[in-house]
């Protein structure tokens, strides 16, 4: 049988789409999220299933005054906040808004949302630092000069399944001190019957230890006086730890090496159900016991860059010193569980190293959804090598400083009148894409009650 086969069949499904696009039918198609806020991207009402997201964004800091009117420049595609043109503009994308900006996602009304991941790694973009790479689930697409900078532009794609019952609903919370501006699709189909009583909904949760508790980061990775022996686990970094019923599907992992020798050499451990005992104790061995941290992102002697449909690297090591972000999704191989499961992995061997792991862990389960917590903002950021400080500006004499100082106030009166049109345009376009996000809601609906009707199916609108 081919995983083609469904697109030879019928089914009973009606397919829409929500997204940014411009709903006065003009370019700007794309929102603005103000700092410390949330838009609705989606709202749903079910049964149904998402089958594919896409999203592209961008989160930039002026530095300066531009000589383009801001409010002037709100009439075109925004062409000149992506690139600096020299003299015109002077913007820097924000190197940290992926870890700031989070994807969270409810099914059915639940109390806890089943996705509350940063939105960089939630599709892979690890340390705040876009890379092209291809795999089952989930695609990145960054051009060559926006790859392995913190901060640069992506496309975004997620193609896991995502069924829901009574009601989807997908936001973007912005957690920054900047606008963030946002292009999105986010694909469905809507079913006429309810969805079977045991669906598994998608789940995902992240995860960071910086540092991680290592007993000898001063003793190099695979020296003889590391090989202690590791027998329970208890210290291992853990992906996942979830009660209930359903089946892992991977995950992805960045790392930033501080030791400057090699990072793996941990065995990846997983318990489930039975592995658990009423005392809270583990046994020993786990049901799912590996051979090392390049092993089990199916590597071998170390990471190569590769990206294939269930595991690959992203970052390669080679390719940025420190940093390495690698994924496994167990598509064809699911780890299923029936109570529980514990998803870990010895940080370099015997739990010895003290780098800064961070991971998504994506799973499907029965509801409800369990809890779902995050670290603030401070404690998401990217660890990034330090930027030596601007110079202090040299002093002058005579006629020249005078001129200085009025090239000085002039610029800051500049800056201080373009700050304001700056700000005015982001409450402009955030009361739009207020108003776009309702709008999208309401189309929901009345493909909701359009379907129904054709179908003889009765339910409640989701906008109601």
């Amino acid at each position: 049988m081919s995983s083609l086969d469904h697109l030879t069949s019928p089914r009973a499904a009606r397919t829409a789409r929500v997204s940014s696009w411009d709903q006065r039918g003009r370019n700007q198609d794309y929102w603005t999220t103000p700092a410390h806020s949330s838009r609705v991207l989606a709202d749903i009402e079910g049964p149904g299933r998402i089958t594919h997201i896409w999203m592209t964004q961008f989160c930039r800091r002026a530095f300066g005054p531009g000589l383009i009117d801001p409010l002037e420049a709100d009439t075109v595609a925004p062409v000149m906040e992506i690139h600096n043109a020299l003299g015109v503009n002077w913007e820097e994308p924000d190197p940290d808004y992926y870890r700031k900006v989070l994807v969270r996602i409810t099914w059915d009304d639940e109390e806890e949302p089943a996705v509350l991941v940063p939105l960089g790694d939630f599709f892979g973009v690890g340390h705040s630092m876009p890379a092209s790479y291809q795999s089952a689930l989930f695609t990145v697409s960054a051009k060559p000069e926006e790859s392995l900078i913190f901060g640069g532009s992506a496309a975004l794609n997620c193609w896991a399944p995502m069924p829901f019952d009574r009601r989807a609903r997908i936001e973007i919370v912005n957690e920054n001190d900047l606008p963030l501006q946002q292009y999105f699709y986010i694909d469905y189909e809507l079913y006429p019957e309810d969805l079977p009583e045991d669906t598994l909904y998608f789940h995902a949760r992240w995860h960071r230890s910086n540092p991680c508790g290592g007993w000898a980061p001063d003793l190099q990775t695979n020296s003889p006086e590391v090989n202690i022996a590791d027998l329970t686990g208890e210290d291992n970094y853990v992906i996942l730890d979830v009660e209930g019923r359903g089946h892992y599907v991977g995950c992805n992992l960045s790392v930033h090496h501080r030791q400057g020798s090699w990072w793996g050499e941990g065995n990846d451990m997983i318990w489930i159900d039975d592995d658990f005992l009423e005392d809270g104790t583990t046994l020993w061995p786990p049901s799912l016991h590996g051979t090392g941290t390049e092993d089990y992102f199916n590597h071998a002697w170390g990471m190569q860059r590769n990206a294939y449909l269930y595991h690959g690297a992203i970052v390669h090591e080679g390719d940025v010193p420190g940093y390495a972000v690698n994924y496994r999704q167990h598509v064809v191989d699911p780890v299923r569980f029936e109570r529980r499961i514990r998803v870990s992995v010895e940080h370099g061997h015997g739990n010895h190293l003290a780098d800064d792991w961070a991971s998504t862990a994506y799973w499907y389960q029965t509801l409800p959804s369990p809890k779902a917590v995050l670290p603030p903002v401070a404690d998401r950021l990217p660890v990034r090598p330090a930027t030596p400080p601007r110079p202090e500006p040299a002093p002058r004499r005579g006629a020249v400083a005078e001129e200085i100082a009025e090239m000085r106030a002039l610029h800051a009166e500049r800056w201080r009148r373009y700050q304001e049109r700056l700000a005015e345009r982001t409450r402009r376009r955030g009361e739009r894409s207020l108003a776009e996000s309702e709008g999208n809601v309401r189309h929901s609906a009345d493909v909701r009650r359009r379907y129904d009707a054709r179908t003889g199916r009765s339910g409640p609108s989701a906008g109601a």
